[in-house]
């Protein structure tokens, strides 16, 4: 990425400001559907109107390729997941290497890990998988491999179920539990999830608790998770709080993005959360304590000035 100074050019016998070159970077969002295309859109509005001469180009991507995308030089910025942006930094698998060049600018909003179970499966914990049929997302999306996890860490294994069913769109999922063809819905996404309130609206289901064992081991191999609740009626007939399995959607940005660069971004971002809030509703009433959470990625020199600047960190 080149930088260029801005010129001075002589015209009608006095000197002239000439901007500056554009400064060109790639912006890696979601797949196409989902709510990190129009994210990413909102974003790209925001940092190109307040930081004079950014350019971003807005390529699809997800949350695994966007953290390999900025670590091998094909994108500057991206949304990824902190559990899969970790797992990036500790080199395990899908990843073939250790990633070095990834840094975090800000925490957006909490994604929560679902169970969602039909009623009378007899799926009250995570150990009930045993024996029932699955659906899940495509093998190395962020969803499927806390299933796989969470299995693992139960003693089981996809072949310890009837069936293992992968579905890249969320409602060809529900269109399996709908028809009796699954028992179990695992998904990672924001709660409530309109998914998950199609399944709610034709059959009864319940979300499945994840038991502490199964979290803090969860968590013992991966900063980016957390514990986070879904309150009693988010979705129909839930009369209870929830504990699952939760970790963040964040912006991720390449170590070596310019200090002064990553700087204003934070800024443009912290000082416009209704913009955002407006495209992907969990954002609103974030704060810059907030985006500033330690996730377990290094934070941005840039990002970092900013939040220590107005108390956040």
């Amino acid at each position: 990425m080149k930088r260029k100074l801005s010129l001075l050019a002589l015209a009608a016998g006095a000197l002239v400001a000439v901007p500056a070159a554009a400064q060109q970077v790639t912006f890696m969002t979601g797949p196409q559907g989902g709510s990190w295309i129009p994210l990413g859109g909102a974003l790209k509005g925001l940092w190109e109107k307040e930081i004079p001469g950014l350019q971003i180009t807005q390529p699809p991507g997800a949350g695994i390729a966007n953290v390999r995308g900025i670590d091998e030089g094909k994108a500057q910025i991206g949304l990824s997941n902190s559990n899969t942006a970790v797992l990036g930094l500790q080199g395990g698998k899908p990843y073939p290497k250790k990633v070095t060049n990834v840094c975090q600018l800000a925490n957006l909003y909490p994604q929560y890990f679902q169970v969602v179970a039909s009623k009378g499966a007899g799926v009250h914990s995570i150990a009930d998988l045993k024996g029932k049929r699955l659906v899940t997302q495509p093998k190395g999306n962020t969803g499927e491999l806390l299933t796989d996890q969470v299995l693992r860490l139960n003693g089981m294994t996809y072949e310890s179920l009837v069936k293992a069913n992968f579905q890249a769109g969320y409602n060809d999922a529900v269109a399996m539990m709908k028809d009796g063809h699954a028992d179990v819905f695992t998904l990672g996404t924001t709660a409530p999830a309109s998914a998950v309130m199609d399944l709610a609206s034709a059959r009864d289901v319940m979300l499945v608790p994840v038991d502490d064992k199964t979290y803090n081991s969860v968590k013992s191999t991966n900063l980016g998770y957390n514990k986070l609740i879904i309150k009693a009626g988010t979705y129909p007939k839930q009369d209870k709080d929830v504990p699952v399995i939760g970790y963040s959607t964040h912006v991720i940005v390449a170590c070596d993005l310019p200090e002064d660069t990553v700087y204003k971004m934070t800024k443009v971002m912290a000082t416009h959360v209704d913009d955002m809030a407006a495209v992907v509703k969990p954002i609103k009433g974030s704060t810059a304590k907030d985006m500033a959470l330690d996730i377990g990625v290094p934070f941005h020199k840039g990002a970092a000035k900013y939040y220590k600047e107005v108390g956040a960190m």
